[in-house]
């Protein structure tokens, strides 16, 4: 008995000082919360209840402990269920809740009141001061328990069931951490009062004398797990803990069996050591390999998985930023099963998607950094600042039901989800889901960010380099305007001189307008569409801009436009970038080349359902050790350039289903570059 004795002297008054610390802990994190004052109120009731079972089995007045323990314990239904109303109706003033409930707290009192009497326990005064005798060990006393004691316990049991269906009534009508919270409120107070009393009953059935002192442990357990889930900032939902649980003891036993019966097996057929080595090496497999079959069994997160699937396949299919955005909002209202879904991204100083801009340094973006997520949830059960109710407000502004950032070197992107159609809170599980979708959102905006500003850089350096060529090309038209225009005075009366100026000058101006439009529009960023057009035009409109270039290298243009028809689903400014960039290319390779070889080709030929446009010059070729990295960034073998040219090309093109490849190396051949074009639109 003295090992008894010690588990009831030290395992009471621990749980007691355990509840009380966890109470505090619920109002120091949010203290303007009512449920978390009730909380701390609830606490100190436990602990009060606590103290006196501990006080029971070692007090002088043994039989004053227990019944005041009864007493304290009859008042648990009644403080349930103000949690309950604080939960349901958490505007409504604490007097009023009293007044409703003053059918509960009658009911309470008069149970506690008749622990106090002589009808509690029917036991003769002599043995009430024996504690074996007042708990009922032993065959004789057990069956001299009072139909008053009976009733009582009934009574409470009665109270506790009461709550649960009018807490499972009211769990329909509510939405969100309500919901949520009331559910919680089932699992841990109901659950831990219909626990005690169902030791009491299984200890007046049963010989067991140890049950009683399971009282702490049971409390302990229960009240903890649900103050603790009732008051961290993560939201766990009940059904996804069990399956968790099942899972982990299901895969715990089976390996343990497994490796039990290998352990008996194996035994006195090899060495210790190698029985060991094997045990560990089978029982390692078959947890990998039974974890995986559970999952797939159990489906723990499913909707994690398809979402998860589906963002890589946007990341590796879209391109540019819009197309990016639109598609992974898609994927997380589907991930969801919510009707909004938002993406902000920007730097470190703004993040914005049109008219919404959030400043980096406003109290939105600033508390999201510092909380990495956001949910309602959460900023009610957290102590309230300034900056967290401007995060507050601005998801009830958009309507999210959870909120992540993502940072990365350059970028910063925020993606946000509406409730969804369940309306139930996003649990933290759920939220993990969403952060993993949002790295890859970041990563993929992030490279589609840094694909744009490399698109333009390559554009601006394209019409610098066309500059100089085309300063010759433009010279000659405003030569002959102003030699025209000198002239005039003098020739004014001649009709066939003016006829001649008026048709040069029109020419000459329309001349010089095409080539600064063509200028203008290559050096715009923009986004690619694919229209149905045809090629051919498109090339030869590109054409003019390499003419003077290739003349003042004094290198021959080839053209073999042999594709009939020349109907393509493609962007024409697209075209337009990809050939110029091919041309430059080839141009320069053929600089330092003899003259025989200082040429560039240009042809077209159909290839199935696709047009085949080629680009191949006289020159050294491409060296082996950057060809398999030829169509990444900053690969070039020029002295001036970034080598960004055929990375913009290939991105350009992927975008547009396009492919752009080059040939094998082949002696005393230059390179060939082939593009190919779709001649309908394909599905993305």
């Amino acid at each position: 008995m003295s090992g008894s004795h010690a588990l009831v002297d030290y395992s009471g008054p621990f749980a007691a000082v355990a509840a009380t610390c966890v109470g505090i802990a619920a109002v120091w994190s949010n203290p303007q919360r009512p449920i978390n004052r009730l909380f701390c109120s609830f606490s100190i009731h436990v602990s009060l209840w606590l103290l006196c079972t501990s006080l029971a089995p070692v007090a002088s007045n043994k039989l004053f402990w227990v019944r005041l323990s009864w007493a304290v314990g009859a008042l648990f239904p009644f403080h349930l269920w103000l949690m309950k109303e604080t939960v349901v109706r958490s505007g409504e003033p604490f007097l009023k809740k009293l007044m409703r409930g003053r059918w509960w707290l009658l009911v309470a009192v008069l149970i506690a009141g008749i622990c106090f009497t002589e009808w509690f326990i029917q036991t003769p005064p002599a043995k009430v001061a024996d504690l074996d005798a007042l708990l009922g060990e032993g065959e004789e006393q057990r069956h001299k328990r009072s139909l008053v004691f009976i009733g009582c316990v009934a009574g409470i049991v009665g109270l506790l069931i009461t709550l649960l269906v009018a807490s499972l009534r009211e769990m329909r009508k509510l939405v969100g951490v309500q919901r949520l919270e009331l559910q919680l409120q089932l699992l841990g107070g109901c659950a831990t009062g219909l626990t005690v009393m169902l030791i009491v009953v299984l200890r007046l059935i049963v010989d067991v004398p140890w049950l009683l002192r399971l009282y702490p442990i049971v409390v302990l357990t229960f009240y903890t797990v649900t103050v603790v889930a009732m008051t961290t900032s993560r939201v766990f939902n009940a059904r996804q803990l069990l399956i968790v649980g099942v899972h982990r003891v299901v895969l715990i036993s089976v390996v343990a069996g497994f490796a039990y019966g290998l352990d008996v097996l194996l035994a006195d057929i090899l060495p210790a050591p190698v029985v060991l080595l094997f045990i560990v090496g089978a029982a390692l497999g078959l947890a990998a390999l039974l974890n995986e079959r559970l999952d797939r069994f159990f489906e723990i997160y499913p909707q994690g998985k398809v979402a998860r699937q589906a963002a890589f396949g946007v990341a590796q299919r879209e391109r540019t930023i819009e197309g990016l955005a639109t598609a992974f909002r898609g994927v997380l209202t589907g991930w969801g099963n919510a009707d909004i879904a938002l993406i902000l991204s920007g730097n470190k100083q703004s993040v914005g998607s049109g008219a919404l801009q959030l400043e980096g340094e406003g109290p939105v973006l600033r508390t999201m950094r510092e909380m990495r997520w956001a949910t309602p949830e959460r900023l009610m059960r957290e102590r309230s600042t300034p900056d967290r109710d401007a995060v507050r407000e601005f998801l009830t502004a958009q309507r999210l039901g959870v909120l992540v950032v993502e940072e990365g070197l350059a970028l910063t992107v925020l993606v946000g989800v509406g409730p969804g159609a369940s309306r139930r809170p996003y649990t933290y599980p759920q939220v993990m889901q969403l952060t993993e979708l949002a790295t890859i959102i970041e990563s993929a905006l992030e490279r589609a960010h840094f694909s744009a500003k490399v698109q333009h850089t390559e554009q601006l350096a394209t019409v610098g380099v066309l500059g100089a060529s085309l300063a010759h090309e433009i010279r000659n038209p405003l030569v002959s305007i102003k030699t025209f225009v000198q002239l005039l005075p003098n020739h004014y009366q001649d009709p066939a001189f003016r006829q001649k100026f008026f048709r040069l000058i029109g020419d000459e101006v329309n001349r010089i307008d095409q080539l600064t439009d063509q200028l203008l529009d290559l050096s715009a960023p923009r986004a690619f569409a694919a229209l149905m057009l045809d090629l051919h035009p498109v090339l030869l409109s590109s054409l003019d801009l390499v003419t003077a270039k290739a003349s003042h290298r004094q290198v021959e243009l080839k053209t073999d436009f042999a594709a009939s028809p020349d109907r393509v689903f493609t962007d024409a400014s697209a075209v337009k970038q990809v050939m110029l960039n091919l041309c430059f290319n080839a141009i320069q390779a053929v600089d330092a080349c003899e003259e025989s070889r200082r040429w560039v080709a240009i042809a077209t030929r159909n290839v199935g359902d696709r047009i085949e446009m080629t680009v191949s010059d006289g020159g050294p070729g491409i060296a082996p050790e950057i060809r398999p990295k030829l169509f990444q960034p900053f690969q070039t073998t020029k002295s001036s350039g970034f080598g960004l040219g055929l990375a913009v090309c290939s991105d350009i093109l992927a975008n547009l289903h396009a492919t752009i490849s080059v040939d094998p190396a082949e002696s005393e051949r230059g390179a060939t570059f082939r593009v190919s074009f779709p001649c309908q639109p394909l599905s993305s």
